[in-house]
């Protein structure tokens, strides 16, 4: 491992190094123990692209750095927002941290992106966002603006988007507030319908189905992952270790600070900002209890709470390995990178089977030479589909995408409908079948 990482300082040319490295990953693969050991030989600022994380207070909760690791390598974008501000939105992260991309290439530093939010991420790598009239001063959205429009609602959003851009209104569910507001938004500051600017930026050179070019070609990019049975396991310890560590009296104390009120005045809808985070919603019930609650019902919500913070944080795991799969490994076209995978399922060895063929990977780039780590390839599936609407009457409820529509017939729910149907079925079945047995009914003579 020490022969590589002096490779890795030889070989110092700021130009030859990758524009970017990106480490992906689910929560709990060990993103951030990669990008501190990487930054510290590769003269390296860690970029991080967590949703959460930007937001002062919650640090338990939110998994952030602690200030000893922060001090082995630069960091950014960590607890640089007020807790209170709930529009900060993806456009003002990547207009943030490309001006920090460009300035740590100034200093002839490298960048590293890690963090769990892969939109985030995504914004970054590609040109996915449309800008607007508002946004090209001064980098920020309006806010208010966009409040406003969320307060009406998706159906009445989805309505009013028909009317003014009846393509993007086709691909995006009646639910889906924030997307109709963002592209009724684009068509009031713009004049020109989302779809048709969505459409041009996939026109550009380099672009493709699920967005425009690439804006820092030949990025590398690692993702973390492992056996879901072991990772499981490993989020529901780090949990343990989050209440050790005094994860309630985080909560208790942010509470008071900052939701009590919200929630006294029934304006918390834990949707917006860092209230949404993972393990805070989870705790509501615990945290709001009445002070005449007694002892054996306040322990029986916290530990509800706790059971609740490990199962959203195993969901969660899959929803980020899930982004990985559809819009990196099976990104197709001009504008894909390569991902070279590293197995984190045993990590007992870390610096063997994780840090060290990094590092190779890295080292090899740097020459100019094929890393001898394949990069993962998953068969790219046609994007084409992706909007394609489909309503399941069964479950009263509208899919879009042929993935969506796959992954909605596999669910429980579906399954739960479905059997539900049959079995009624069934019985209508025998009550015919029995009816027709019956002899034929005959009047009376008398």
């Amino acid at each position: 491992m020490m022969a590589v990482a002096s490779l890795v300082m030889r070989t110092s040319k700021r130009s030859i190094l990758p524009p970017l490295v990106v480490i992906l990953g689910a929560t709990g693969t060990g993103k951030s123990k990669l990008a501190i050991e990487i930054g510290k030989r590769l003269e390296g600022e860690i970029i991080s692209a967590d949703s959460m994380q930007i937001y002062q207070g919650l640090d338990i909760i939110t998994n952030k750095v602690t200030a000893e690791e922060q001090a082995q390598c630069a960091h950014h974008m960590i607890s640089f927002v007020d807790p209170l501000v709930t529009n900060y939105t993806v456009v003002d992260f990547r207009n943030k941290a490309l001006s920090l991309i460009e300035d740590v290439h100034g200093r002839e530093k490298l960048p590293i992106i890690v963090g769990g939010t892969n939109y985030y991420i995504e914004a970054l790598l590609w040109e996915v966002l449309t800008g607007t009239r508002e946004s090209k001063g001064d980098g920020r959205s309006s806010p208010e603006r966009r409040a406003k429009l969320e307060n009406l609602g998706g159906a009445e959003l989805h309505r009013r988007l028909s009317e003014v851009d009846p393509d993007r209104a086709a691909v995006l569910h009646p639910h889906d507030v924030r997307k109709l507001a963002r592209s009724l938004q684009v068509h009031q500051e713009t004049g020109v319908p989302h779809s048709r600017l969505l459409e041009e930026q996939r026109g550009q050179e380099g672009g493709g189905e699920l967005g425009g070019p690439l804006r820092f070609p030949h990025t590398c990019v690692f993702w973390l992952h492992a056996n879901m049975e072991d990772l499981d396991g490993r989020l529901d310890r780090r949990v343990d270790a989050m209440l050790s560590a005094g994860l309630i009296q985080e909560l208790q104390e942010f509470h008071r600070r900052h939701n009590e009120q919200k929630v006294q005045e029934s304006r918390q809808d834990y949707q917006h900002g860092i209230f949404q985070s993972i393990g805070f919603k989870e705790f509501h019930e615990y945290l709001t209890a009445d002070t005449e609650v007694s002892e054996e019902k306040r322990a029986e919500l916290l530990n509800t709470g706790v059971e609740r913070l490990k199962i959203a944080t195993r969901q969660y795991a899959r929803k980020q390995n899930k982004w990985v799969r559809n819009r990196f490994l099976k990104r197709s076209g001009a504008n894909v990178l390569p991902v070279f995978g590293l197995d984190v399922t045993d990590v007992s060895d870390w610096e063997k089977t994780v840090l060290t063929p990094a590092l190779e990977v890295l080292a090899s780039l740097q020459k100019g030479e094929t890393p001898s780590l394949e990069p993962i390839r998953m068969g790219g599936e046609e994007q084409k589909n992706k909007c394609i609407r489909h309503e399941c009457e069964l479950c009263d409820k509208l899919i879009i995408g042929e993935l969506e529509w796959t992954e909605h017939l596999k669910s429980k729910n579906h399954r739960y409908h479905l059997r539900k149907k049959r079995k009624s079925e069934f019985a209508t079945e025998q009550h015919k079948a029995s009816t027709c047995d019956l002899p034929p009914r005959t009047e009376c003579a008398l």
